[in-house]
């Protein structure tokens, strides 16, 4: 169609489709479409959740000196409040992934505001610069089963030397000090900055015998 016109007191008013408008358009893919602003999983005190903090592309590298120590202290000052425990982190270059144990949706909410503000003063501090540091909201999946709190729990702790493969390099040799558990793991190392575990999935059943996992 192209215009239509019509008469209104005595002047002529023209209407108009297509063009711009909001909403219009191919819609983005990938890291462009950032994360869903649908309602967020229900989360119970038996189930952890995998979260990811993804930061903007102008953020240093985290997975340096200077950056990890910003984390290590955000990290150790809000790894148990709010009613949300962290058990695990990974830290790469522009993301950091998460393994918690929250109440409910509210203090899991609460709990990552709470260290997203920390590592974004802290960030900002150390760059002499102000603004946004996180590319998007926290992205959250709620890990219901023993298959999904294992298979999160390995990639967690081996993300560096996920990335590594995908990029065509060699990953950390030994333990890697950007990544950490609770005790020592095979992938990670010992932190006072992370928690023991309460819920069965993370303190027993993930390490059942993949034949007997659920």
């Amino acid at each position: 169609m192209g215009k239509r016109v019509s008469k209104g007191q005595g002047k002529l008013r023209l209407v108009t489709w297509g063009g711009s408008r909001e909403g219009a358009g191919r819609k983005p893919k990938g890291r462009r479409s950032g994360v869903s602003h649908a309602a967020r999983p229900e989360v119970a005190s038996r189930h952890p959740v995998h979260v990811t903090l993804r930061m903007r592309d102008e953020v240093w590298n985290l997975r340096s000196r200077r950056c990890f120590r910003v984390i290590e202290c955000a990290l150790a000052a809000g790894s148990n409040r709010q009613g949300m425990r962290l058990t695990h982190f990974s830290v790469q270059g522009n993301h950091l992934h998460m393994i918690v144990e929250a109440e409910d949706e509210r203090a899991l909410s609460r709990g990552v505001q709470g260290l997203s503000v920390r590592l974004a003063r802290g960030l900002n501090r150390l760059m002499e610069r102000k603004g946004k540091v996180f590319a998007d909201r926290f992205h959250a999946h709620v890990l219901r089963t023993i298959r999904e709190v294992r298979n999160a729990v390995m990639y967690v702790l081996g993300n560096a030397r996920i990335h590594a493969r995908r990029q065509g390099r060699d990953g950390p040799v030994g333990p890697d000090r950007y990544t950490a558990g609770p005790g020592l793991d095979e992938s990670g190392t010992s932190s006072p900055v992370v928690h023991a575990p309460r819920t069965w999935l993370l303190r027993v059943g993930w390490r059942r015998p993949s034949s007997t996992a659920a």
